[in-house]
């Protein structure tokens, strides 16, 4: 039999443990599905019972939540089950670090923080490197990063625009049966980056950046014949760009600037037959060391928590079929 043991974690007040067992205990009932050990609260602390090994993890992890709640981080049930996730590895103390500094701020002035390791190995790599790629399942940040980071460069003068660009093809629907002109046609498939680019720098100074041309939104195609200098691109949903269409990109890349390519080999809608641009890039580059590739698991999802599980049920599915 394991040896049971108990800890104790002390507490300044009762509105801690409110804090950190969340609204209705929610945070508290998300842990004890995931351990035999038994969680109780009395007055001012906490007190921990169960195998040592659990009691250990679980001990690390209510002190990394406590020290968050003690420097006004307000936890999200995201936070908590990504804590809990590292705990079990004894690293939930690698939060303490992700959550302390803001690397930018919201035109509303709320931080931008860091939620996961998966992005800041990113954030790292993208301003060591000329060229990242950063690949993985959607609502990991990988988009929203890139443009955080690509606002901050122009901001500091790093830069002298900003280039955002998608091939457009979506789930099977063709440019060419929408209506409108050109700018309405495009304009579905890019708003995910001016949803992006409006919570960082606000709805009024993107409308006023796109008129001076400091920030231009464009269709994959429109990158052809040009070389871009001192520019931050980004290449979203990069999975639906065919090889000649990643070549040509990748090519544009002129001095002083930085290029960000994400995406997603599950999600390739491109049509059957048709080989995608970011495959083939994974393939040719890898070798490449300038070049860095960033890949973000289920845990660096940075949406409502089901929007995880959804993911790794897809994920497993797909293994059980031999697909991946």
């Amino acid at each position: 039999m394991t040896a049971s043991h108990n800890t104790k974690i002390t507490l300044k007040n009762t509105a801690e443990a409110l804090a950190i067992f969340g609204p209705q205990d929610k945070f508290l009932h998300l842990i004890e599905k995931q351990t035999e050990a038994q969680i109780f609260s009395r007055e001012a602390e906490i007190v921990i019972q169960g195998d040592t090994a659990e009691v250990e993890s679980l001990k690390q992890l209510f002190q990394v939540l406590l020290e968050l709640t003690r420097n006004q981080y307000v936890l999200s049930e995201r936070d908590v089950a990504y804590a809990l996730e590292l705990s079990k590895t004894m690293q939930a103390e690698q939060l303490l670090e992700l959550f302390r500094g803001e690397i930018a701020f919201t035109y509303k002035g709320r931080p931008i923080r860091i939620k996961t390791i998966g992005q800041k190995q990113y954030i790292n790599r993208i301003r060591k490197s000329d060229i990242v790629f950063g690949i993985g399942p959607a609502g990991t940040g990988k988009t929203y990063l890139a443009v955080v980071l690509a606002v901050t460069a122009l901001k500091e003068g790093k830069v002298k625009r900003i280039v955002l660009t998608r091939p457009a093809v979506e789930a099977g629907e063709s440019l060419g049966f929408l209506p409108g002109d050109l700018q309405e046609k495009v304009d579905p498939y890019l708003r995910p980056l001016y949803d992006a680019l409006n919570d960082v720098l606000g709805p009024e100074q993107v409308a006023k950046s796109l008129e001076r041309g400091l920030i231009e939104i464009a269709p994959l195609a429109y990158m052809r014949g040009r070389t871009l200098d001192d520019a931050f691109i980004i290449l979203d949903e990069a999975q639906n760009s065919t090889p000649e269409q990643m070549k040509m990109f990748l090519t544009r890349l002129g001095f002083g600037s930085k290029m960000v390519i994400t995406g997603d080999v599950t999600q390739i809608d491109l049509p059957r037959g048709k080989k995608s641009g970011l495959i083939e890039a994974q393939r040719i580059l890898n070798a490449v060391e300038e070049i860095g590739f960033i890949y973000f698991s289920e845990q660096d999802v940075v949406r409502h928590t089901l929007v995880q599980r959804i993911i790794v049920a897809y994920t497993e599915d797909a293994e059980r079929l031999g697909q991946n």
